[in-house]
């Protein structure tokens, strides 16, 4: 199998982190989408019309865009070993969806708040957005451990899909919301998504992909990506429309 990615994708960083966690990386190869032309090339349109990363190629020639999708499919298609990834009880697996959720359609939804050009109105209502759904994830966290379901992953005691898909996503807030927006702590008055970041951090698999995702975003930074995008003159010129945490 092929998955089309680059490190600094936090959706195709999902896929990298459960391919990992269960140890099969000698089954799926990551290529960069300029292999295919880069995402508006033509034989990548052929495969994901849609022009997004990340897009899995299985090995009968099936194309699999969308994370979720694809780490669906790759639990289901890789030898065992490595973690389950999955709640082992209904209200585990629901809450664990609720959190996949939240993230795919609010956060995911508004990310490009943090490094994408949009007037300063639309920027600050994406992180209005973000704040939001960080509340909600600490509330599903304080729901699974309230009904003694494990702490401190959304799985748990260990890890599941839900885990895997909001970390890398925590990669890019714990970089940009202080550094380039003045945020005191992401994690303030969050104790348990402190924990639950901590705990992550803590796993082989979880601070790889940090470092892989991280080094993507220095590379933003070095290019002036914020500057560029005159980001950073919107933060100046409103800094307390920015400061939500």
């Amino acid at each position: 199998m092929v998955l089309y990615d680059k490190p600094v994708s936090n959706n195709g960083a999902r896929c990298r982190l459960l391919v990992y966690l269960k140890g099969q990386e000698s089954a799926v190869e990551v290529r960069d989408p300029e292999t295919l032309g880069g995402l508006r090339g033509r034989e990548y349109l052929a495969l994901n019309p849609n022009a997004k990363m990340p897009l899995l190629v299985t090995a009968d020639g099936l194309a699999l865009p969308e994370s979720e999708v694809i780490n669906q499919y790759l639990l289901e298609v890789l030898p065992g070993g490595g973690p389950g990834l999955v709640p082992g009880t209904p209200e585990g697996r629901a809450l664990a969806a609720l959190a996949t959720r939240l993230h795919d359609v609010y956060i995911c939804a508004n990310q490009g708040c943090m490094y994408k050009a949009m007037p300063a109105k639309e920027r600050q209502a994406g992180m209005t957005v973000l704040v939001t759904q960080l509340d909600m994830l600490e509330s599903v966290l304080a729901a699974i451990q309230a009904r003694s379901l494990g702490a401190p992953h959304f799985g748990g005691a260990g890890p599941c899909t839900a885990d895997v898909a909001l970390f890398p996503t925590f990669v890019f807030m714990t970089y940009m919301l202080p550094s380039i927006f003045g945020w005191e702590d992401v994690f303030l008055h969050r104790p348990l998504l402190r924990a639950w970041w901590d705990a992550c951090l803590q796993l082989p698999a979880f601070a790889r992909v940090h470092g892989e995702v991280t080094g993507g975003l220095q590379t933003w930074s070095d290019n002036q990506r914020w500057e560029k995008l005159g980001i950073a003159d919107q933060v100046r010129e409103l800094p307390a429309a920015y400061r939500l945490s």
